[in-house]
């Protein structure tokens, strides 16, 4: 990392804390669709947010100053950090009354980085990187072409990250001009913003997901190894939205902020006890980690509470025809994700057939979705009595009893399995609760997610609607 920049500031700020941060590294073409998919988003955003930039190589992003006089009308303040020989100032962007240009010295570790910082009431965002060094690269040299420049850094929705990232880059911007970060500040003071609800994430994940897949579809030559690399950043970075939005939904649970990666947790051992191949154990661990995005759990039937249900019949890797609920939807437009969401879709059948969506009985719900739905319940229950003065024996029994009187509900082959599990538990064995590294998604997904989709469930349904 560039000594004295900002990523590098934030990186020891965590360096020894509870939650250090996990880079990654990211071509151009990902962080452009990025950066275009939150810029787009404020195009829509009625709150007026505050947008903190800079610009790495400036030069080379005039062509968004245009772009930029848009974004300015939707926005409270835009701060522009660039080089001075950027052409920025010349342009009539930069005479806009709320975009303030901050011209860099071209010594300054900043100069060389890339942000967009985005603080609005209902939701925040950033992309915070730098461009690899000439030593990064390592044996294969510099980049040929500007398509596969490499950069190191994150992205995310998380708000105190970016609140603390806003922070650093206004007390950068303090060096060259006090009057305008002092400015900043009180903007940023009054924005407060809290954790996005999951519709609004929602929408800009998908928008998100629409850019990286378009610039997927742009750049992807499956003959060339090198254009392979750059469509699987593509990919990954597609799982990362979906990661960083189940994220945040599980943090805006304060009764339950670990359900997601404890549900992972007890599932795998589930599978493992199962004897399931990997490749099934690794579907079920992302449907467990995107789990709650599905909104059914708890609440009322979404086929009877006025939502709009759907049909999807385009997706032939995974043709199922049954409805399918609003919070699922968003997952079905990465193709490579369309197993997790019929394993999130019928969590919620029960073993009598009268659960939904689809009205499943027994051997015809999904094996995962069935150990899904099992698992985030016994999760709930122990969390729920975890404030009682019950013993950890106690409340484990507890909750598997109360499971196993849901007979009409669970498959009674895997109540078993989860009693083994249990003794397993009193007996000592520790489940290892680890959150995923959400800079590297593409280790969660197998080629046999997208070969492996043709489960009863589609056969049922191809047959009965």
């Amino acid at each position: 990392m560039l000594e004295g920049s900002i990523l590098q500031q934030l990186e020891i700020a965590h360096r020894h804390s509870k939650r250090p941060i996990r880079f990654g590294v990211y071509y151009k073409n990902t962080l452009v669709a990025l950066c275009h998919a939150l810029e787009d988003h404020i195009l829509n955003d009625v709150t007026s947010p505050l947008v903190i930039t800079a610009f790495e190589r400036g030069k080379w992003y005039l062509q968004e100053a245009e772009r930029y006089a848009d974004i300015a009308k939707k926005s409270r303040q835009i701060a522009i950090m660039a080089a001075p020989d950027t052409g920025w100032a010349e342009h009539s962007t930069s005479q806009l009354p709320n975009v303030n240009l901050v011209a860099l010295d071209p010594a300054d570790p900043v100069a060389l980085e890339w942000h967009l910082i985005i603080l609005s009431p209902k939701y925040t965002a950033m992309v915070i990187c730098q461009e690899l060094s000439a030593a990064d690269y390592g044996s294969s040299g510099l980049p040929g072409s500007d398509l596969e420049r490499k950069f190191y850094g994150l992205w995310t929705f998380e708000p105190e990250l970016v609140k603390e990232t806003a922070t650093l880059a206004i007390a950068h911007i303090q060096r060259y001009n006090p009057e305008l970060a002092a400015k900043l500040t009180a903007e940023q003071q009054a924005i407060q913003p809290s954790l996005a609800t999951p519709e609004e994430l929602s929408a800009v994940v998908s928008r998100v997901v629409d850019y990286l897949q378009t610039e997927q579809v742009n750049i992807s030559v499956p003959t060339t190894i090198r254009h392979q690399a750059l469509d699987n950043n593509l990919v990954s970075n597609e799982i990362q939205a979906f990661l960083r939005m189940a994220q945040i939904i599980d943090a805006a649970d304060i009764t339950n902020p670990m359900a997601a990666a404890e549900v992972v947790a007890l599932a795998e051992t589930m599978g493992q006890l199962l004897d399931l191949p990997a490749w099934q154990i690794k579907r079920l661990r992302l449907a467990g980690l995107l789990h709650r995005i599905e909104p059914l759990q708890r609440v009322e039937s979404v086929l009877t509470s006025g939502i709009t249900t759907s049909y999807q019949e385009d997706a032939p890797s995974c043709p199922l025809t049954c409805p399918l609920v609003p919070g699922v939807q968003v997952l079905r437009t990465m193709p490579r994700l369309r197993a997790a969401a019929q394993i999130i879709t019928h969590q919620s059948e029960w073993w009598d057939g009268t659960g939904e969506p689809a009205g499943l009985a027994g051997d015809e719900i999904p094996l995962e979705s069935r150990i899904l739905a099992l698992i985030v319940e016994f999760q709930w229950r122990v969390h729920q009595k975890q404030s009682s003065q019950l013993s950890r024996e106690e409340i484990i029994n507890q909750a598997l009893e109360e499971c196993r009187q849901q007979s009409r509900r669970f498959d009674p082959k895997l109540i078993d399995t989860l009693t083994l599990l249990v003794m397993g538990l009193q007996q000592g064995l520790e489940l290892p609760i680890i959150t995923p590294k959400v800079s590297a998604g593409m280790w969660l997904l197998d080629s046999r997610l997208d070969s492996e989709t043709k489960s009863s469930v589609e056969r049922n349904q191809n047959s009965r609607i």
